[in-house]
This record gives C-alpha cells, structure tokens and sequence, in this order.
C-alpha cells in the first residue's frame, strides 16, 4: 500500500477531524509526510479536536508512535485537543512513555563548522567546567566545616571502608611499583657514579629521592590510576542510575555523605603509603648497591641514614597530603559530573585519571619551587 494510501482525513459535522490511519506502518513500508495533516489543519476553521481510528491497521512498529508524536506536537503547539481513545494500547503507551520522561538535556554541538566556532564552544565548555569545578571546591569546604562542627551527614562505617580501600589494598601494587622504582634510580647512578668511584653515593641518590619526590610522586600516580578511578566510576554510576538524585531528594548531601569519606580517607593514607614506599624504595636501591656494586650492607644503611634528614620526610609527606587531596577532588568531581549514560561513566573514569595526574605534576613543580625559596 501506497504511505499516501494509509492516512484518511474526514471532517465531522461537529467541526472535529477524524484521522483514519490503516495498512502496514512500519520502517520497511515507509510512513505518509505529517504535511498533508498540517495543510488541513492550517486552515481557516482548525478542527475543534482532532480524533483518531486505528482499527484498520494491521502492523506497526517504532514509525507510527513516531509519526503520532509528531502529529501530537504540532496540534498541542497549536492550542488543538486530541482524543487518543482511538489509538492501539500498545501506541498510547509508548506516547505517554515519551511524554513522561524529561528530556536529559545534553548539548549536541553542530558538526563541522569553522575553527572559529570550534574554539567559542571549546571555551565555553572550559568556563562551565571551571565555573562546576570552583562550586564543586566550595561544597567541599563548607562539607569540611560542618564536620568539624559535628553537623555533617557522615557515616564513620563509609570512612571506614574507604580507607580500607584506599590503604590496605593498595599495599601490593605499591610495593611492587616502589620496589622497582628505587632499583631503576640505583642502577641508573651506579652507572654514572662508577666513573667517578663514587659508588657509595647510590644510596643518597636514591634515599633523597625517594623521600622528597619519587615516593610521594609514584604513590599519587598509583593512587589516581587505582583509587581516583574507583571513586569516578563509583559516582558516575550512582549518577547514571538516579541515586545521587534520590540523595537531594531526600534532603542529604551528597557531597558530605559521599565524598567527605573518600576526600579524608585518601588524606589520611596518602602520608602512610607515601613513608612506606619510601623504604621500598631504599630497599630496592640496596639490592643494586649490594649486588651490583658490591657495598656492604651495613655501609649502605649507614650513608642513607646519613644522607636523609627528618625534613626531606616531612616535604614528602606534605607532598603525599597535597597530592591525596588532587586524587580524590578530581575522582569525584568527575563522577558527580557523570553523564546519563553508560560510555559516559568511561570518560568520567579516564578523565579523573588524567586530571590526577596534570594536577599532581602542576603541584609538584609549584610546592618544589616555594620549597626552594624557603630555603
């Protein structure tokens, strides 16, 4: 049948119109342009309600409520009531469906365009990140001190699990990852200082470091690729499936229920990994000046100790706290910015590793610069 051939308009005594619609309306057969029904519609005398008669139809699929949606549209937009007591069950179902769930108001920006209008949008994103970004910082202080006042919605089980997962599981790969770490740094000065017969030096190289940069540095990057993408994914999924929406709801704060926890659990075990790497560090530094440049064991411990002040601890420590912070703001600022939709909890992810880990350099080179001017 004709797309033509499938659409009867018939104008009623009492000034309504009847839409008979019959045959096959499916994607394969094709459907009939809404424009024949506007034209009627757009008439001198609209119809005073539009009625429907889908009793001849013998299939459909997505292309009728498609072309009905689009039908009732046009005749809400242009003040006309519509009887839908006439549609199949199924059809009015999927038309009240559409109707009751918002609109997820995501921007599509328009493809192509000059570079001119690529970089006004590109700007403009930047802005409402940054804009999100300085809110998202300012829920976390006031979080922060209605905590220290005792007023915070906070479940000490949460912080608990928190830095469970943030401490004790992250031991392994933090070994493994600090261990060969201080190996490389040891075999890449035993190389150079065996010019110089300066072999004993390997463990002030690696001792310093490990404890002013390497340690706290490697530890942060672990944590970002681990825990900071654990908190976005955690986030953005509750994102996706309305639980932080069910959490306004209900009047709770999702920034001191969910990330007050995993913000001061990561603060609390950045300085505890940060001390333990070091000492991983050192030890795989001795394997090299023990093995490889045959210093004793003693000798080794000793020139370390020697070499290493309480300060050179503390700036890594500080480095560890400061860092910590980097990790756990930028995952769950990103979860909290999740999309609604499953690849959107995978750009959260990657973003949160990435954003760690630009701020963690960025820190790095700003507290090493007012660490050289403090003396």
């Amino acid at each position: 049948m004709p797309a033509a051939d499938k659409i009867d308009l018939n104008r009623l005594p009492n000034g309504e119109l009847l839409i008979r619609l019959s045959g096959r309306w499916t994607l394969a057969e094709g459907v009939p342009a809404i424009e024949s029904v506007r034209t009627e519609c757009e008439g001198v005398a609209p119809p005073s309600c539009v009625t429907f008669d889908t009793q001849a139809i013998t299939d459909w699929d997505s292309a009728l409520p498609t072309f009905l949606g689009g039908l009732l549209d046009h005749f809400a937009r242009r003040g006309i009531d519509t009887d839908r007591s006439g549609l199949r069950e199924g059809v009015r179902r999927l038309l009240d469906l559409a109707a009751a769930v918002p609109e997820t108001g995501i921007e599509v920006e328009p493809a192509g365009g000059s570079w001119v209008t690529r970089f006004g949008l590109a700007a403009i994103r930047r802005g409402k990140s940054a804009a999100e970004s300085i809110g998202f910082l300012g829920e976390i202080a006031i979080a922060l001190l209605r905590l220290a006042a005792g007023r915070a919605q906070f479940r000490a089980s949460d912080f608990t699990l928190a830095v469970q997962q943030c401490g004790a599981e992250a031991v392994g790969i933090v070994t493994l990852v600090s261990f060969l770490v201080g190996l490389i740094l040891a075999f890449i000065g035993a190389i150079q200082l065996q010019q110089f017969g300066a072999q004993i030096f390997v463990a002030d190289l690696v001792g310093l470091g490990m404890a002013r940069e390497m340690g706290a540095m490697m530890t942060a990057i672990i944590m970002a690729g681990r825990t900071g993408a654990s908190f976005a994914a955690q986030l953005g999924t509750m994102t996706v499936n309305e639980e932080i929406d069910a959490l306004k709801t209900l009047g709770i704060s999702p920034t001191e229920f969910l990330v007050l926890p995993r913000l001061l659990a990561l603060m609390l075990m950045m300085p505890l990994l940060c001390l333990y790497a070091d000492v991983m560090g050192i030890v795989g530094g001795a394997v090299v000046g023990v093995g490889m440049l045959d210093l004793g064991l003693v000798s080794y411990f000793d020139e370390t100790r020697s070499a290493l002040s309480f300060a050179d601890f503390g700036a890594g420590l500080i480095k560890a706290v400061v860092y910590g912070s980097l990790v756990a703001v930028s995952g769950c600022l990103r979860g909290m910015q999740c999309g609604r939709s499953a690849s959107a909890v995978g750009a959260a992810t990657t973003s949160a590793v990435v954003t760690s880990i630009v701020l963690i350099v960025i820190a790095s080179g700003i507290i090493n610069v007012i660490d050289h001017i403090l003396g």
